[in-house]
């Protein structure tokens, strides 16, 4: 029941009361029984104000404790906050929180650290160590720094008056400016290392990226001119998708030629193959007909004497020597037919 709706319960009540009052006064003109009545009427009247009341009781009491539930949860959020900003008040740990933001985004975008990126590499001739260094293709880099300039941004958020603000907006833009001047400094964009012509500086907070995209664009173009990008969560995840689709393609296409030089070579030896093939093919030819040319002319014409010699050893009756000595190539086993394989099921 709203407050509303019991107000305008109440006012009824009290027409409803007021009507009975001058109902009363013209029922003592008119007898006893009318007055029995219009008393019993009163009691019900009454006893309707007083479940009003209780309702309205009931109404406060609910009040009060939403109230208090209210207060509560204003003063969590109150201290959350506070305990919040105590804790991003502390440079390094700003920085490694921004850097815990940027590493979400990486495992988002599927990601692999040592894979798809390092973190505090060194750069090959040069001293600077670049928070995140993203693994191209054709073992091109690109570093990239968090940057969290949070402390004139919040108080910009929490001031009281416009002069406050307008002079908090300035040095926070100030801020950013001398972090890009940070990053121009040192020497992220090394060709020796490889690395791509220009750098990204995460700002791990989208309402604090769209505010110097609004009120520092002297700021992001300056940093353009010096190559160097600024980038939020959302904006990061775009360039990330960019790079893991560059990432694919290269992947596919450097598979498509090992692929296309593997069959290059598979052609070269099947042509060393069927050429090899061929010769041995002509020998076992060669060697046929020297096989047939040996068991068939060459035997003939070694069997027609010993024939004729036989015959005439049989005429004189000369004895055949072998049968009375063993020859000596007796000791030599046989050839046989090589053992059929059995077929293994």
């Amino acid at each position: 029941m709203t407050a509303a709706s019991i107000v305008i319960g109440i006012v009824a009540v009290l027409s409803t009361g007021l009507a009975a009052a001058l109902m009363f006064r013209l029922i003592n003109k008119g007898g006893g029984s009318q007055e029995s009545a219009l008393g019993h009427q009163v009691g019900e009247i009454r006893q309707g104000m007083d479940r009003v009341n209780e309702a309205i009781q009931t109404l406060n009491v609910d009040r009060a404790r939403q109230s208090e539930r209210l207060e509560t949860m204003l003063s969590s959020l109150n201290s959350s906050s506070s305990a919040l900003r105590d804790i991003l008040a502390n440079t390094q740990v700003r920085g490694q929180w921004g850097e815990r933001m940027a590493e979400d985004v990486f495992r988002l975008i599927g990601f692999v650290e040592l894979v798809n990126y390092t973190k505090q590499t060194t750069i090959a001739e040069g001293s600077s160590r670049p928070d995140f260094t993203i693994l191209m293709p054709e073992n091109k880099k690109l570093n990239m720094d968090a940057k969290f300039p949070l402390t004139n941004y919040m108080k910009f958020v929490e001031a009281e008056t416009e002069q406050e603000a307008e002079e908090h907006s300035r040095a926070f833009i100030r801020d950013v400016r001398d972090r890009t001047r940070e990053v121009v400094g040192r020497d992220y964009i090394n060709p020796e290392d490889n690395t791509l012509d220009y750098v990204l500086v995460f700002i791990p907070n989208e309402p604090m990226y769209h505010y110097i995209q609004q009120h520092g664009a002297d700021v992001v173009a300056e940093a353009l001119r010096n190559k160097v990008v600024l980038c939020s969560p959302i904006s990061l995840f775009a360039i990330l998708s960019v790079i893991r689709h560059a990432l694919d393609n290269f992947a596919t296409a450097q598979a498509s030629n090992e692929i296309l030089s593997e069959l290059a070579s598979f052609d070269r030896q099947w042509g060393r193959f069927t050429k090899q093939m061929e010769l041995v093919g002509r020998r076992f030819e060669l060697a046929q007909t020297g096989f047939e040319a040996l068991s068939g002319t060459r035997r003939r014409a070694l069997e027609r004497p010993l024939g004729k010699i036989q015959a005439i050893r049989q005429q004189r009756g000369i004895p055949d020597a072998l049968d009375e000595e063993t020859d000596e190539n007796d000791d030599v086993p046989a050839l046989t037919e090589p053992a059929p394989l059995e077929d293994e099921d």
